[in-house]
């Protein structure tokens, strides 16, 4: 069984920051991997899913983001899911808007929910669903905090059913063939055209 974390914030006056992109992700697989409704539980909202053939627990802890691992590690302990099995999908400054990027392990580079996930596992051995939010442009005024706790522009909302959906298949093709080879379709880039040889004057 699969546990899929989605992180962000309670409360509705949250519910468009780009910090909680994560939840935006679970939604959206519930929506359509005939989930049971979400339930209050482990300081959080939890579900039953089937992704493809894959039993799955869908998550949003509601601890707010800096005690999201307050949620994590007793849902996953009760359920006696390990971190292999952990997916937590999450607001990545570090890939532009639009992009999603697969990870397994690492740091939490300054993510306060990853930090709290981190402390609560003691391990950070689980695989992170990199939604992209881009950083704040030199004009944006107000610090990278002010950034991931504002809403997202009305040009990014237009693109941001793309960027939800292809996160979705993300977290159903980790469920299906595995973290591994998910990793080298999600983390695919397009390659660059090379431009044309000018023709030899010799």
């Amino acid at each position: 069984m699969f546990l899929i974390v989605g992180l962000g914030n309670p409360e509705r006056k949250y519910g468009g920051n780009r910090h909680n992109v994560g939840f935006m992700v679970v939604d959206a697989l519930a929506t359509d991997a005939a989930s049971e409704p979400f339930r209050a539980k482990f300081s959080g909202e939890l579900a039953r899913a089937r992704l493809g053939k894959e039993e799955a627990l869908l998550f949003k802890p509601q601890t707010f983001m800096n005690l999201s691992g307050d949620a994590v590690q007793p849902c996953a302990a009760f359920h006696k899911i390990e971190p292999a099995s952990i997916v937590v999908v999450h607001d990545e400054l570090d890939v532009p808007f639009g992009e999603v990027r697969l990870k397994l392990g690492g740091g939490h580079a300054g993510h306060n929910g990853l930090r709290s996930i981190m402390q609560r596992l003691g391990t950070g051995d689980f695989a992170r669903v990199r939604v992209g939010i881009g950083r704040p442009a030199a004009d944006f005024k107000g610090d990278v905090a002010d950034w991931v706790l504002s809403d997202f522009s009305g040009n990014e909302r237009s693109e941001l059913e793309n960027c939800l959906q292809a996160a979705r298949k993300s977290v159903l093709d980790i469920a299906a063939r595995g973290l591994a080879a998910a990793m080298t379709t999600s983390n695919a880039r397009p390659k660059k055209s090379r431009p044309p040889e000018a023709p030899s004057s010799g």
